[in-house]
Order: C-alpha cells, then sequence, then structure tokens
C-alpha cells in the first residue's frame, strides 16, 4: 500500500510517533511506500524558521535525510492536481497546502494520514479521497 502524510502526521512519525492515532500508526507501518509532498517540506521548514517546530538538524539536511530513507518518496504535484485543488469549491476547508496535498492524494489515488477533522467532514460527503486516522 502507498499512502501520503499530511504534514502533522509526517512529523509526529519522525518524533516517535506517540501523538498519531492507532489507525494511523498502523497504516504507515503496513505502508510499502510513504509518499511526502515537497508543500509538506515547505512547511516543516517554514514552521522550523518561525520557531513553532524544532527540528534536530538543518531543515535541509532533515529533509535529504528523510527522503532517502527507506520507503520514503517525493510526491509529485502535477498539474491536474494543482488545477482541481484550485477548483476546489469556496467551503473546502483548510488552507491552499490541504487543498494541494487532497488533490494530490486524489490525482495518486492514495489515502492521505490526517488528524485534520475539518478535511474528514469533507470527505465523507465527497468521496474523492480516502482519509486515515
Amino acid at each position: 500500500m502507498t499512502i501520503l502524510l499530511d504534514t502533522h502526521a509526517l512529523v509526529w512519525w519522525q518524533a516517535g510517533g506517540e501523538r498519531l492515532s492507532t489507525e494511523a500508526r498502523r497504516a504507515i507501518e503496513a505502508a510499502d511506500t510513504i509518499l511526502v509532498s515537497p508543500l509538506t517540506l515547505w512547511e516543516v521548514a517554514t514552521q522550523h524558521r518561525r520557531g513553532r517546530l524544532l527540528l534536530d538538524r538543518d531543515p535541509m539536511a532533515w529533509a535529504r535525510d528523510l527522503l532517502r530513507a527507506a520507503r520514503i518518496a517525493p510526491a509529485a504535484l502535477s498539474p491536474e492536481a494543482a488545477t482541481w485543488a484550485g477548483s476546489l469549491v469556496d467551503e473546502f476547508p483548510g488552507d491552499p497546502i490541504d487543498r494541494l496535498l487532497y488533490a494530490t492524494a486524489r490525482d495518486l489515488r492514495v489515502p492521505l494520514v490526517t488528524k485534520d477533522e475539518r478535511l474528514h467532514a469533507y470527505a465523507i460527503g465527497s468521496r474523492e479521497v480516502q482519509l486515515i486516522w
């Protein structure tokens, strides 16, 4: 199975996984491939720069080491996913990164691991993306 991680899921997993739900932890453990969006890496670096997220090393080194790890692969943002994200209804919850991650999961036909309750509420009605938490 291949999965895509939302930013908080990636950060919590890398910190040991205690904050992950049982279902999220199981999905990560069972995944053959864990996709990480460049948008997620941007969020991690931004949060680190603002002092909201402490990393044990420079964000570039952190990202490089992460992407070298077994089972981790970068998730490409396709033109179709970007366009679809921009076309989502105004009522879609979340910020632009949430839209783009959701659209990437839809485009790649992979589950998105996220705790974001607003995305879960939206996904129930749309059934376009499987969300795991």
